[in-house]
């Protein structure tokens, strides 16, 4: 099973998604951004260095929100989703071609990656 990351990056009453860009691994759905952890990585070390690798920010990663459990075509992952506060940087896309601050009940209604499904409903 695939060890991965996701940021609740808040706003407010709204939260950080990210749609997959052209060319990517379940391009056009939305996602929280995030990524695999490697061998040597506490979580929250893997969701700082993907939310710099990916938006160009420089973050804070605290406790676990919630953990999705799915099983894709090529295999399961386990998708554990931390508080992540955005300390410094402006958001630039790199994997990903759009990003929207939405009401948790708003990220239900948009076309997500299917591990991300059990997250967003853990939010509302």
């Amino acid at each position: 099973m695939q060890l991965v990351t996701a940021a609740i990056v808040r706003d407010g009453d709204t939260v950080m998604v990210v749609r997959r860009g052209p060319g990517e691994k379940l391009a056009g759905h939305w996602e929280f951004p995030g990524g695999k952890v490697e061998a040597s990585e506490t979580l929250q070390e893997c969701l700082e260095r993907e939310m710099f690798e990916e938006l160009d920010v420089v973050t804070k990663v605290t406790e676990v929100v919630a953990i999705s459990d799915y099983r894709y075509d090529n295999g399961e992952i386990k998708l554990v989703a931390l508080e992540t506060e955005i300390v410094s940087g402006d958001i630039k896309l790199s994997v990903h071609d759009k990003v929207k601050w939405l009401h948790p009940t708003d990220i239900l209604e948009l076309k997500l990656a299917p591990a991300d499904i059990a997250i967003a409903q853990a939010l509302v």
